[in-house]
């Protein structure tokens, strides 16, 4: 019997309706055929297939043999333990909650305008503009604000230079599926690609490299993921920050996340919203979604330690290495140990095993069910 060649009828099922779906739209870029589509719009933030070639429930490619989007799905069957096979030659121990690390560090820039413009000290920024002036990268992917940024609407855009780094720079906790930039960047040239996203899209390189997804998995040369627990629809916007709070969106200017929702405006004036009113605003596709802490990205980062002006920065492949010791070589960067703030480290561990525990039992083997017996080589904070 020859064996299974899984395609879009099986991602479907498995993963797209099934409530596993993150909405990275690693499958689109993958589509070698154009016949997946991307809808992100009143909260569904899902791929989609054309009536064309098999109906929007299968694809007469998928039948001929075409398996991209299936191998660019982070979520699709036994990934965890396959990206993990992957990028670190092994599976994780029980002990790595957070994932594999080769190094934890407190980081942040040290030019005033990239630590500025930045969020938690500019430390995405940082490395994004080191590794395209060192050529490591041509284009990073990356989110930026709809138009004027007054919509506060995240959207996909491409960063080839210092200044397009620095526009985009700062977080939003509405989501954008940064890999939908990926068309954009190749027709202009790019060749070697950074992705910033959240967890699940930080993912997306590694599974594609892991599943040999042709060209797209070897353009995507660096990932730097986001410590995401989840991120919201648009409609918290005018629902809860205007209709509760009088905090009109085109008056924002800053948005972080520090247990509360910290809101500045164009006034000077500074808001917090309680964290829990906005879950009813949790998007559906974080709902399952098992990685707080990027654990599939070359560098995982995150603002969650006591100094608001570090990023906790979790290395974990060699790649990310190169990257991080460069930077801090050129002094582009600066680190201290990350044991100097225990309690970031604390809260890292407990923010991964919560949302670990969010992978269904029903759902193909995975995170919650890893190996006990301990492994060689580097662990994560404890």
């Amino acid at each position: 019997m020859p064996p299974e060649k899984p395609h879009w009828a099986q991602l479907l099922r498995e993963v797209v309706t099934s409530g596993l779906c993150t909405g990275c739209a690693g499958c689109v870029i993958a589509c070698p055929h154009d016949v997946l589509k991307y809808d992100d719009t009143n909260g569904v933030y899902r791929p989609w297939k054309v009536e064309a070639d098999g109906g929007p429930e299968d694809c007469t490619h998928g039948a001929k043999g075409c398996t991209m989007c299936t191998r660019a799905c982070p979520r699709f069957r036994t990934w965890e333990s396959e990206i993990d096979t992957h990028l670190f030659g092994r599976e994780r121990t029980e002990d790595e909650v957070a994932g594999v690390a080769l190094d934890i560090v407190l980081a942040r820039a040290t030019d005033p305008a990239v630590n500025t413009a930045g969020q938690d000290g500019g430390l995405v920024s940082a490395l994004l503009v080191w590794a395209l002036e060192h050529q490591l990268i041509d284009a990073a992917l990356v989110s930026a604000l709809e138009g004027d940024g007054t919509s506060w609407r995240a959207v996909p855009a491409v960063a080839r230079t210092r200044d397009e780094v620095l526009a985009a720079a700062g977080s939003r906790y509405t989501y954008s599926a940064n890999t939908l930039a990926y068309p954009q960047a190749i027709e202009a040239g790019a060749e070697k690609l950074a992705l910033v996203g959240m967890s699940c899209q930080a993912s997306v390189p590694a599974v594609m490299s892991a599943r040999k997804a042709g060209k797209v998995a070897r353009r995507l040369a660096l990932s730097i993921g986001l410590l995401c627990s989840k991120t919201f629809d648009d409609a918290i916007f005018p629902d809860l920050f205007e209709a509760r709070y009088d905090l009109r969106r085109e008056d924002i200017v800053k948005i972080n996340i520090k247990g509360v929702f910290q809101i500045w405006t164009r006034d000077g004036g500074y808001h917090e919203v309680p964290l829990k009113e906005g879950h009813a605003w949790t998007r559906q596709g974080c709902l399952n979604c098992p990685d707080f802490a990027a654990e599939h990205a070359d560098i995982a980062t995150g603002g969650i330690g006591a100094f608001s002006d570090w990023t906790l920065a979790i290395v974990r492949t060699d790649g990310g290495r190169q990257v991080m010791d460069g930077a801090l070589a050129d002094g582009v960067i600066e680190t201290r140990p990350a044991d100097e703030d225990p309690g970031a480290i604390a809260l890292l561990r407990r923010l991964a095993r919560v949302s670990r525990r969010r992978w269904p039992e029903t759902a193909a083997a995975g995170p919650g069910r890893i190996p006990v017996t301990a492994a060689p080589g580097p662990v994560a904070p404890g």
